[in-house]
């Protein structure tokens, strides 16, 4: 039998529950024979991590395992070899004494885990024994540099690309003759968009979406209807700004895809997402309600903008979004160069609506990254032979608040899905990542994320709502 070998660094970085380090939590052990990447980012994408092992142990022919380096502060942790870094919230920890959950800007983590000298210190000792490390995350952000180091790759988009496409200017700017655009203008600064939107508000009645250049799941976007709103949600230092015009719509479908090359791009499927207060995203369903004329031109649109990313030098798994109007008309509203908040769901639909030994979205990527092409048993899904409905929920505090009990994790995302598709139950909802007992949770941050399952959209709204109901238990407001 291999001996496990438990890893602490020497300066203690790592160490379970080092506040001076700000560790909350890590039980990494490695194997000996065992090849570990490493996976960086929210502890929401973690499912995507058993895709990518699969692959790996299959393509190169000897097992590998993953350790993941994540920013949620939990009350407790069912997962194996991570590392939980969150230095805002020791330090709030610190000054009002109490347990405290709140989201970590992207950029500001990536920039912090590369820095960490127990991190870096891990990262030598796996070069050393393994010869390479890859490592995977949910979107490339040039603030992660530990790909710098000689025998380190990741496993997606290059971060300098990605960042520069999912730039909303950016992609507007190019994308005029791809893909049909709303109408809209771009502010380089806080007066210009007032200026431009005093010349709007007449014509534009349904109201002006206000977006800064880089906006993800509506946080830095508002649907306003005079300018006084503007004022009170934006500052000069925002800019620049995307303005465009607010189009009443019936439907917000999101299309998952993957690009390898100039001539080959993958779609994984349509969804229909949940948008909130007008650009506020809380979750998705799937399949979409969409005609399957309409959802055959999203695909193609999709697919138009993956080529103009792969044009770009993008590689890789991203999304885009829409609307659809009442009169069946469709416009583009953004792509994600990066994974969608789908991602996990589409996997593990298209685990069962594909032949057996299909590629996985994750080993998608690995080839489009590693080889610019996809294997030749790529196959795109074409309808739903399983009957697998979903629909995921954001359950995101819109103020400080306080939890007052504890769900334990929810089981297996896959394995729930695996016992739909297969008849062994006929719905199911889980609810996953919740902080636990005792905590503050900062406004902004998931309380928990709901997952419901079943062969019908009654059945996952049901769940849905029952998860909302169980989670509303878990907290108490604070004033």
């Amino acid at each position: 039998m291999p001996t496990t070998e438990s890893y602490i660094p020497p300066d203690g970085a790592l160490a379970s529950r080092n506040p001076d380090a700000h560790v909350h939590f890590s039980n990494i052990r490695m194997v000996p024979g065992v090849e570990y990447f490493f996976y960086i980012g929210e502890l929401k994408n973690y499912g995507l991590n058993y895709f990518l092992r699969e692959a790996l142990s299959r393509y190169y022919g000897h097992p590998f395992d993953f350790i993941s380096i994540v920013p949620d502060v939990f009350e407790q942790y069912d997962y194996d070899n991570i590392a939980v870094i969150n230095p805002w919230a020791a330090d709030i920890r610190k000054s009002r004494s109490c347990n405290f959950s709140c989201r970590v800007p992207p950029r500001r983590f990536m920039s912090h885990v590369s820095a960490n000298p127990g991190v870096r210190e891990l990262v030598d000792r796996l070069l050393a024994s393994q010869g390479r490390l890859f490592i995977y995350m949910y979107e490339s952000i040039p603030e992660m540099t530990l790909d710098a180091i000689d025998g380190v790759t990741v496993l997606g988009p290059d971060s300098r690309i990605a960042s520069r496409m999912n730039s909303k200017i950016y992609q507007f700017s190019h994308l005029k003759d791809v893909v049909p655009l709303v109408d809209f203008r771009i502010c380089p600064t806080m007066d210009k968009l007032l200026h431009v939107t005093r010349g709007l508000w007449s014509g534009w009645t349904d109201g002006i979406v206000v977006s800064c250049e880089y906006s993800a799941a509506g946080i830095c976007s508002m649907v306003a209807h005079d300018e006084a709103q503007i004022q009170k949600r934006f500052t000069p230092s925002d800019a620049p700004f995307l303005v465009s015009r607010y189009m009443p719509h019936t439907h917000d479908p999101t299309v998952l895809a993957v690009v390898a090359g100039p001539s080959d791009c993958y779609i994984a499927g349509v969804a229909d997402q949940r948008i909130e207060n007008g650009t506020r995203f809380t979750g998705s369903t799937f399949p979409s309600r969409l005609s399957g004329s309409l959802q055959r031109k999203l695909r193609r649109h999709t697919r138009d903008v993956g080529l103009w990313l792969a044009g770009q030098g993008y590689r890789g798994i991203y999304g885009c979004d829409f609307i659809v109007t009442a009169e069946e008309r469709v416009f583009f509203l953004e792509v994600n160069a990066r994974k969608q908040g789908t991602t996990m769901e589409f996997c593990c639909t298209l685990q069962h609506n594909l032949p057996p030994e299909s590629p996985s979205l994750p080993e998608l990527e690995f080839h489009a990254v590693m080889h610019g092409r996809f294997p030749q048993n790529t196959v795109e899904a074409t309808d739903n032979p399983a009957r697998i409905h979903w629909g995921t929920y954001n359950y995101k505090m819109d103020r400080e608040t306080a939890t007052r009990g504890y769900l334990p994790r929810g089981g297996s995302e896959r394995e729930a899905f695996r016992k739909v598709a297969d008849n062994s139950i006929d719905k199911d909802f889980l609810i996953l990542e919740h902080i636990g007992n005792g905590f503050v949770v900062a406004e902004g941050s998931f309380l928990g994320r709901i997952v419901a399952l079943g062969h019908d959209h009654e059945s996952v709204a049901q769940g849905l709502q029952a998860g909302r109901r169980t989670l509303d238990l878990t907290i108490s407001r604070i004033s």
